[in-house]
């Protein structure tokens, strides 16, 4: 009896060691985030399917565990509870609001396992568990900034955001930058993340003399209803957006043509791997496809990123797996990236312009964009 029960505990540890790499994905199916997280949850299935196809990662499949976090902080610890210690993944691999990464980064911390933050956001989110491939501030502001002062001539902004750490935190960096660069702001106003009616804020803005508006919302759905109001209430200065999405931008029809957009992904990037990008994820989700955007590829880059840091390390194991991915790159639709300065990654960054169908013209190009001091002390 005692060596059956020693031979079957020997089966189940093999069958564990075995059996899939799980990598949880908390994202905003519902909330502020439900318009972009459909094509982040393709980009990963993308990903998963592709490196399975060719063998897996150390000789084993991955698997996708995907959990709404509602796009809220309150959402995003039940869905990090439920797939770090019910669900036990392997990896956290998401894009997620600030207020829901937030939250969840204390269970990660619990649960000791790598989180990849896919997600653009406001910078200096720092954990030993937490790494961060998408741009922060310092590399995302200055480009429209600098085009409004020394191309268009603007002199006095307004700033308008969703009161939560994204919005704060993105707009307190372009306050600073803007004064930096010799202009004023004449106004900063925010909404709660997840309100709609911006008609008082934009009233002030048209009897600010503002000669240029910066937004930075909860992404999704605020970015949408902001934009309408704007153009429907005739605001035509030069107009930066620092959380819109490609794929949002096209979701918005006419109302976001000649927004201004920095971003680290753009779908007309040229490269072969960007192509190549583009044609297996419209080969495998046909007409379902969602609009790639600079929250989704990073995602999708970001799974390979993991997987790379498996096999430079040989083994899941987290201290193993955290002092792997400071170390690894992966050649993707926005280039080569590597998590290297601090947990976070130096990034191509492109200034475009939303086009009336909502693609995105690119204005300029900026290689190698530092992410600046984040996380000194890691």
């Amino acid at each position: 009896m005692i060596l059956a029960l020693a031979g079957a505990a020997l089966a189940t540890t093999a069958f564990a060691a075995d059996g899939p790499i799980k990598i949880g994905i908390p994202v905003g199916l519902s909330g502020a985030n439900s318009v972009v997280a459909p094509s982040v949850v393709q980009s990963a299935e993308l990903a998963v399917a592709e490196i399975n196809a060719a063998g897996g990662v150390l000789g084993r499949q991955l698997a996708l565990e995907i959990a709404d976090d509602a796009s809220g902080a309150a959402g995003a610890q039940k869905a990090f509870d439920s797939l770090v210690f019910q669900k036990e993944v392997n990896a956290v691999i998401t894009m997620e609001t600030s207020a829901a990464r937030n939250a969840g980064l204390p269970i990660i911390t619990k649960g000791d396992i790598p989180y990849i933050y896919t997600s653009f956001y406001e910078g200096k989110s720092c954990n030993a568990n937490l790494f961060v491939n998408a741009w922060v501030p310092e590399q995302q502001v200055p480009p429209i900034v600098d085009n409004f002062i020394k191309t268009q001539g603007a002199k006095k902004f307004f700033l308008i955001g969703s009161d939560y750490a994204f919005g704060r935190g993105m707009l307190e960096f372009a306050k600073a930058y803007i004064e930096k660069s010799g202009a004023s702001v004449v106004g900063e106003e925010y909404l709660p993340m997840e309100g709609s009616d911006w008609t008082a804020i934009i009233s002030n803005l048209k009897s600010s003399g503002a000669d240029a508006v910066i937004t930075s919302t909860a992404g999704g759905a605020p970015n949408v209803t902001l934009t309408k109001q704007l153009r429907g209430a005739g605001i035509t200065i030069p107009y930066g957006n620092l959380a819109v999405d490609e794929g949002t931008a096209k979701s918005m029809g006419a109302d976001a043509a000649g927004i201004f957009i920095s971003a680290s992904y753009v779908t007309s990037i040229g490269s072969d791997a960007n192509k190549n990008f583009l044609a297996a994820i419209a080969k495998k989700f046909g007409g379902e496809l969602r609009t790639p955007n600079d929250l989704s590829v990073p995602e999708y880059e970001g799974i390979y990123l993991y997987k790379a840091a498996v096999e430079k390390a040989g083994t899941t194991d987290t201290a193993a797996v955290l002092a792997a991915l400071a170390e690894v790159s992966f050649t993707g639709p926005r280039g080569t990236v590597s998590m290297s300065k601090q947990h976070h990654a130096p990034l191509t960054m492109y200034l475009g312009q939303v086009k009336a169908d909502g693609s995105v013209s690119v204005v300029d190009t900026f290689e190698g964009v530092d992410p600046g001091e984040q996380c000194p002390n890691l």
